[in-house]
């Protein structure tokens, strides 16, 4: 049976601070731990974690899969992008490694499927591959991956940006790949949940939207302040 016969149907909840923060509160693998074992709590099936210290905090706090992946900005690509770091984030106890497998160089010049079997050689961990295209999706199966994420739609200059959830990526993907297929990247409403597993996902990961205060109290407060300068040019 595997890790993700257990994220069937359900929510997976990525405990992480801001990337873009260096100075967010929320930057300590024991807040994190807390924050993993409150989204446990309250339902999620597995909890997604960054960096090897975290992995390791948020392991020892929770009963369910972790998805971990090492988040170091490199010539684009940023998550776990040498094989080393996959394999060190296995060896910290995550059960499942997040992978760029965008076509993206890699910075340690090896390819996707080089660090899939990195990974394989040292530990037991699965491979979720982080992709932006189908037909990253599709190679990254072919090359090993146990799963498929489109974490990275819209952050690649091959894929379209938006606001939203990129849900044709998703229905595109199950409908071509034999593995399961994870809804990541901007869902934050049951809306947008709903329609991901109608589309096909065999789940669906929320990240700031739930974990991080700084991220929803800053979009809570421009859209107050939108709403107060629209006020304003209506009464005047």
């Amino acid at each position: 049976m595997s890790v993700f016969d257990d994220l069937a149907g359900g929510l997976v909840i990525s405990c992480q601070p801001l990337l873009d923060e260096p100075d967010d509160p929320m930057r300590d693998p024991y807040v994190q731990a807390r924050v993993a074992a409150s989204v446990v709590r309250g339902g999620a099936v597995a909890v997604r974690a960054n960096g090897v210290a975290d992995v390791k905090a948020i392991r020892a706090a929770v009963d369910v899969p972790v998805i971990g992946l090492h988040k170091q900005g490199v010539d684009g690509v940023f998550i776990t992008p040498t094989a080393t770091h996959a394999v060190d984030v296995a060896v910290a106890g995550a059960h499942v490694v997040a992978v760029d497998a965008t076509d993206r160089r890699r910075p340690d010049g090896r390819t996707f499927a080089d660090t899939v079997r990195a990974v394989r050689a040292r530990t037991d961990a699965l491979i979720l591959a982080d992709v932006s295209t189908v037909a990253e999706g599709v190679a990254a199966v072919r090359a090993g991956a146990d799963a498929v994420a489109t974490t990275l739609s819209g952050y690649t200059p091959a894929s379209p940006h938006r606001d939203g959830p990129d849900l044709d990526l998703v229905a595109r993907l199950a409908a071509l790949v034999a593995v399961p297929v994870i809804a990541e990247g901007r869902y934050r409403s049951p809306e947008q949940i709903d329609r991901a597993f109608a589309a096909g996902a065999h789940s669906v990961v929320l990240g700031n939207a739930v974990t991080s205060p700084l991220w929803i109290t800053r979009r809570l407060v421009a859209a107050t302040r939108r709403t107060a300068a629209g006020n304003s040019e209506h009464r005047a």
